[in-house]
């Protein structure tokens, strides 16, 4: 059982019992899913784990592209794990992309695919993201204490490091290397040598040296790793007998002298070791070596909850109305001194058009929560400049840290800022992917409307506005006395006319006669 909710929120949780959840985590070396039941009390039973070992990160080729092989291996997986959550909602599901997702030149293509395999989105997340959904899963499988704690994850292609206490990551970091990158660059052979061993830790020492300072060991109390390479290395040193609980300095020391002493990876010779593992061991003790040297670990603690059960966590959330993104864009508003009154004057107007075209536009819920979400942070550019100030808005948005975001939902947010105002920029619109560029176009417009109406910063600017908005067509309806009382705001209206026929859309603007019952 995982317990993922405190008592005062499991009240409201029990309408959804027996609602079945499901995370999903595309890593560098291994796809795992977790199918979770939740229960009377708004815990989360798992009913289902599945782990498959499909080497994406090792199946990247000179050129920064998947292999052909890698891409077959991981879509074979993905076919079998999309029978076990296709039929789910899609508010029930999540699926993540990592490291090697990040970097693929060709990511565009497999998720394509992907996403057809599992009929659910699949959501490319940051490192640092990444890091705190592992501190999450991590946090909520361990008791609470005052204690400041430091989690690390080694992945496939990516580790990372948080200090946080109780429920709340305070620094969070992701270093490029893992476990199977290690592996490749410094045992690609399978040859285990001293020097060998010696260039990987060194490595990795250098990666962390940048970072070790907000990390090392007088910043926090308790250390705790998780993920596959962790866990594995707890369960060797364990049945060798070279450590009784976690993972030692000592003992880690000991199983890096082992492989060594065994030359190859071939005449390795461990009990508590999948064959799968084997050929990325080398590269995950290293790393593993290098982060306990560099940070002055002595223990480690070994958590079997990471990233799937902080996507878990974040489903909980959102089903509840607790979605970590709303948190964040409120942070956001007040720590950028976004001028609330407006933010919040645009955010009700688009609001209000939204629902008016919803249907027409094919457009969903959650579609609706990121013109919001947009809206309430389109004048973020402002402390940088006012002039191109939609500009320095789409650069903030597309590469600030905003917790809860996905890459994509970064980018969509910074292409509705872009095209707030002034001439239309297809080219921030071209870079989503495709089955995102429709809705994001429709959206791009609503803001576009909806700041326009608000040029004069007054509260007094609520027009009453009728919007009919198809693919070729935006007809914008007003009162013949709003008309006339705002001929600022008319004229732009008509000069939106020029600015959109780059989309191949006529903008019409028609006033009506006030109606009285």
């Amino acid at each position: 059982m995982v317990e993922m909710m405190t008592e005062q929120e499991t009240v409201s949780a029990a309408e959804d019992h027996g609602r079945i959840l499901a995370a999903v985590d595309l890593g560098s070396n291994s796809f795992h899913m977790i199918v979770a039941r939740i229960d009377s009390t708004g815990s989360l039973f798992v009913i289902d784990r599945l782990r498959e070992t499909v080497r994406l990160g090792g199946g990247l080729t000179r050129s920064g592209r998947i292999s052909g092989q890698a891409k077959q291996r991981a879509l074979d997986c993905l076919e079998r794990f999309g029978q076990r959550i296709r039929d789910l909602p899609g508010s029930d599901v999540r699926v993540v992309g990592t490291k090697t997702l990040r970097e693929a030149r060709n990511a565009d293509d497999f998720i394509k695919k992907a996403q057809k395999y599992l009929n659910h989105p699949v959501e490319i997340i940051s490192g640092l993201e990444e890091a705190r959904l592992i501190y999450l899963g991590v946090a909520y499988g361990h008791a609470a204490t005052d204690n400041k704690r430091l989690v690390i994850d080694i992945g496939g292609g990516s580790t990372e490091l948080i200090v946080g206490k109780g429920m709340e990551p305070i620094v969070r970091d992701s270093i490029g290397l893992g476990s199977v990158s290690t592996s490749l660059e410094h045992f690609p052979d399978g040859e285990i040598s001293p020097r060998r061993m010696l260039n990987a830790v060194m490595e990795t020492q250098l990666e962390i040296y940048p970072v070790a300072d907000k990390f090392t060991s007088r910043n926090w109390q308790q250390a705790v790793g998780c993920s596959g390479s962790i866990r594995a290395i707890r369960a060797i040193v364990q049945e060798e007998g070279w450590c009784s609980q976690g993972i030692s300095l000592k003992s880690l020391y000991m199983l890096r002298d082992h492989l060594i002493q065994a030359g190859h990876i071939d005449n390795i010779q461990l009990k508590k070791v999948k064959d799968d593992r084997i050929p990325i061991l080398p590269g995950g003790v290293a790393v593993l070596t290098g982060i306990f040297e560099a940070l002055h670990i002595e223990s480690l603690e070994v958590s079997d909850q990471a990233l799937r059960e902080g996507l878990l966590y974040e489903l909980i959330g959102r089903i509840q109305h607790r979605d970590i993104r709303s948190e964040t864009v409120d942070s956001t508003r007040k720590r950028w001194n976004i001028d609330a009154a407006h933010a919040d004057r645009v955010t009700s107007t688009a609001k209000q058009l939204f629902k008016q075209v919803r249907s027409q536009c094919g457009l969903k819920k959650q579609d609706g929560m990121l013109l919001q979400w947009a809206a309430e942070l389109h004048e973020i550019g402002l402390q940088i400049s006012h002039s191109q100030y939609h500009k320095h808005s789409e650069y903030l948005l597309k590469n600030m840290d905003l917790p809860g975001f996905s890459r994509t939902e970064q980018t969509l947010l910074a292409a509705l800022v872009r095209n707030q105002r002034r001439q239309y920029c297809k080219k921030a619109i071209k870079i989503l992917p495709k089955s995102d560029r429709n809705k994001t176009r429709f959206l791009s417009l609503l803001l576009r409307v909806a700041v326009l109406l608000h040029r004069g910063r007054s509260d007094g600017d609520d027009s009453g506005v009728i919007i009919h908005l198809s693919r070729h067509e935006m007809i914008l309806k007003f009162s013949k006395e709003w008309l006339d009382q705002h001929p600022l705001t008319h004229a732009d209206l008509i000069h939106e006319k020029n600015y959109l026929e780059s989309l191949d859309i006529e903008v019409r603007v028609e006033s009506i006669e006030h109606q009285t019952d």
